[in-house]
């Protein structure tokens, strides 16, 4: 069943949502360029999740809460479930997912995860802003997920970098059966400079645990392929994934990542898991800009 899409745009930019995770569909230029993947359940059917509240694998797909264990697929449910449209302008529209019976079941927490997305120009941001409507501190993990084409609309058969404005090479992590290691490798980065290729990927994601700053840019340089400079906020722990043989590139600004290897199913142990006192309320956000 086809749900209905929540569209804003500005002079430069078309975006389109669904409320089924409130989820990014399409991200379209003035010239009529696609910039987000298309969903191809071919090789991934995601476009944009927003992971919540966990990011990343739990072992045996289960979490526990002081010991209380219960059933958590991959990434959370946020994903997969239906958010509600508090409003919609031209330009800015926000979803709202509040907990229910089925989220308490599993995760035994009265929250509010609202997203917004708002255009300005040639800009989209997108901000999680995650309530704690309980009595006591709430554990968790916020991610974003988005997918972008790759190649670039107008940068076939150039190479594609990823450049970090700080300039660093930060230290590289890998998951073993989806699952983060304690293991470090250099870098891919060079002075900042990543080129991607498909190879880099062979191990899955490529996920810096620090390091990576608060913003990059995703290009193609000396072709006509528009730039995407990407700003972070709050959101420490950097991922960069595609599946083999995939035309799409994921740039992924998490705060909170998959659990440990042959680590516990407790939420407070993951690693960068954040946690909120009661009635408190965090901000995680992105902004991408054409260049």
């Amino acid at each position: 069943m086809s749900l209905p899409l929540t569209r804003i745009s500005s002079d430069a930019l078309s975006v389109s949502i669904s409320p089924l995770g409130a989820e990014l569909q399409s991200i379209t230029t003035a010239g009529g360029q696609e910039l987000l993947w298309h969903g191809d359940a071919a090789f991934w059917s995601g476009r944009a999740p927003v992971l919540f509240p966990i990011v990343g694998r739990a072992p045996q797909d289960r979490i526990a809460v002081n010991g209380v264990e219960a059933e958590m697929k991959q990434h959370g449910f946020a994903r997969r479930s239906l958010f509600a449209l508090e409003y919609s302008t031209d330009s800015r529209a926000r979803f709202v997912l509040e907990d229910s019976e089925d989220t308490r079941a599993v995760y035994p927490f009265r929250f509010r995860l609202a997203l917004t997305y708002e255009v300005d120009g040639a800009s989209l941001s997108v901000t999680a802003e995650v309530t704690n409507l309980d009595d006591s501190e709430m554990p968790f993990g916020l991610g974003f997920h988005p997918a972008f084409a790759w190649p670039l609309p107008g940068g076939q058969g150039a190479p594609h970098l990823v450049t970090l404005q700080n300039g660093a090479e930060p230290a590289l992590a890998r998951l073993r059966d989806g699952y983060l290691t304690e293991d470090r490798y250099p870098s891919p980065f060079r002075g900042g400079e990543l080129t991607v290729e498909p190879a880099l990927f062979d191990e899955d994601a490529m996920i810096f645990p620090e390091g990576a700053g608060t913003e990059l840019l995703y290009s193609a340089p000396g072709t006509d392929a528009p730039a995407l400079h990407f700003r972070f906020e709050n959101t420490p722990n950097l991922g960069i994934w595609t599946k083999p043989g995939a035309p799409f590139l994921c740039i992924e600004p998490w705060h909170g990542m998959a659990a440990r290897f042959l680590g516990g199913p407790e939420i407070y142990d993951r690693p960068d898991c954040v946690t909120l006192l009661p009635r408190a309320s965090e901000r995680f956000a992105y902004k991408v800009s054409l260049q």
